[in-house]
């Protein structure tokens, strides 16, 4: 009886979603692509892979919210964990139609009328995380202690803060706890968080409209500028020289502006050299991933959420097996609790093992393929989608093949599984891909793509010694 009441729940958020969202957006985003779970106060979002549950998280948490407020008549916790059935069976037709969504999407957005007004001030709207619930570690101890102290007196010292990490360390979470707590310690400061995209999009309107000096007093007069997702910007050329000179406005006032992204800004490959010179010359922060410690305490809060007990091997055994990234730590947590509840057993040890270790095995080596996707997509100012589609234009053909052969390199894959993983792909194209950069390499040659500052030449030893860099840290 539980069983069916979840399962109906579930049937009905998704109906709500897609009333919420439009048909369209929820064939392209929701239809095949997720799997929710309801379960004690949270519902659980299935995803394929990493970077779809990225975008769903950034573009609508409030959405699947809503529904599933409309629905139990109650707030509840939203989370995204890789579900490995969904990973196997993404089509390519599917992955083609969200890299084309993703690529339209600041024009729909413009059409859709989703953008703030250009003449319109920025609503100091309250975000979804806190600083106090930021489980600090060796990992972020150097990030948290630079938001603590911008919070604590935002015009002291001054200058740039760049943090960039892997996706799902945190990045988000320390800009939206700085927002929320300048807006309930420092009232008077005035501050706006926006994503790379909203900014984008925000300033094509302004463009359009012929607004762009109420654009540029909303985001130059005030006293704290958060981008988040600052990679969204390195093809956009436009969109980098009015970021360029607003970065220059506030930092020449000796106010400040804090930057996150997936890349450090001499790895965003498209980012303009001026623009790379002032970020680096402010205070730049790597998030690394967790350690046991903090994996452990990251769970033991989450457990303290539910209202089941988790007992403290259960914790460990879960930090343990899980390393990659936080949001699949607490997937994988949610993803027990659920199990539990279905079964109406008690969580243990033995419950933990029998209910993951189909899980981890299935779903292990994704997050190497995912890191590697994002990393050499921000390298070439494409997304992970692109790698996924069936177009051929020069940079998305060069990245694709340096991430095929850098997956070849740094997983034990096989040609027809890095295939899959990719897109769905024939085997053979994995296997052509790294004969190409395996020349090119020995060879000494030069890999040649079109950025957002145009034609770039680089040599092909360099970008994959800078990727590898960046990869293995």
């Amino acid at each position: 009886m539980l069983v069916d009441l979840q399962q109906e729940n579930s049937r009905k958020i998704r109906t709500r979603l897609e009333q919420i969202v439009g048909p369209q957006r929820f064939k392209v985003w929701f239809r095949n692509s997720t799997q929710f779970t309801c379960c004690d106060g949270f519902v659980k979002v299935g995803v394929p892979n990493l970077f779809l549950g990225g975008w769903i998280e950034d573009h609508f948490s409030e959405a699947i919210a809503q529904a599933a407020r409309d629905v139990l008549n109650k707030d509840v916790q939203i989370t995204f964990a890789i579900d490995p059935v969904l990973f196997r069976n993404l089509r390519q037709s599917q992955l083609n139609s969200q890299a084309a969504f993703i690529e339209k999407n600041a024009e729909r957005a413009l059409r859709d009328g989703k953008v703030l007004p250009a003449g319109e001030s920025v609503p100091l709207r309250r975000l979804k995380y806190r600083i106090d619930d930021y489980v600090v570690g060796p990992s972020n101890r150097i990030a948290h202690g630079v938001a603590s102290a911008l919070i604590e007196d935002p015009r002291r010292d001054g200058g740039a803060v760049f943090v960039y990490s892997g996706c799902g360390l945190g990045k988000t979470h320390l800009l939206q706890g700085i927002a929320n707590a300048l807006a309930e310690r420092q009232p008077q400061v005035r501050w706006a968080y926006v994503s790379g995209e909203e900014f984008t999009n925000q300033f094509l309107f302004a463009l359009r409209e012929k607004k762009l000096d109420a654009f540029r007093h909303r985001y130059r007069d005030i006293d704290v500028l958060l981008i988040d997702d600052m990679q969204f910007i390195a093809n956009k050329r436009a969109t980098q020289e009015e970021f360029f000179h607003t970065f220059n406005a506030i930092d020449g006032s000796g106010k400040r502006v804090v930057l996150a992204s997936d890349a450090h800004p001499k790895l965003i490959g498209d980012l303009s050299e001026p623009l790379v010179s002032r970020l680096i010359a402010g205070m730049v922060v790597r998030i690394d991933k967790p350690d046991f410690e903090m994996r452990c305490e990251i769970l033991r809060r989450r457990a303290r959420q539910t209202s089941q007990p988790v007992p403290e091997p259960v914790i460990q055994y879960i930090a343990e097996k899980i390393t990659a990234n936080i949001r699949e730590l607490e997937g994988c947590l949610l993803k027990l609790l659920a199990f539990a509840t279905l079964a109406k057993a008690p969580i243990t040890l033995d419950l933990a093992r029998q209910t993951l270790d189909d899980h981890l095995r299935q779903t292990g080596k994704i997050i190497t393929v995912s890191d590697i996707e994002r990393l050499v997509s921000t390298y070439f100012g494409l997304t992970p989608a692109d790698l996924h589609t069936s177009r051929k234009n020069r940079t998305i053909a060069l990245a694709r093949n340096v991430a095929m052969h850098l997956a070849r390199q740094h997983t034990d894959l096989s040609f027809p599984e890095i295939a899959r993983l990719m897109g769905n792909k024939n085997h053979t194209t994995v296997l052509l891909a790294c004969r190409r950069i395996g020349v090119l390499l020995r060879d000494d040659g030069e890999g040649y793509w079109i950025g957002a500052a145009g034609p770039q030449t680089r040599k092909l030893r360099e970008i994959v010694q800078s990727l590898e860099e960046q990869l293995l840290r």
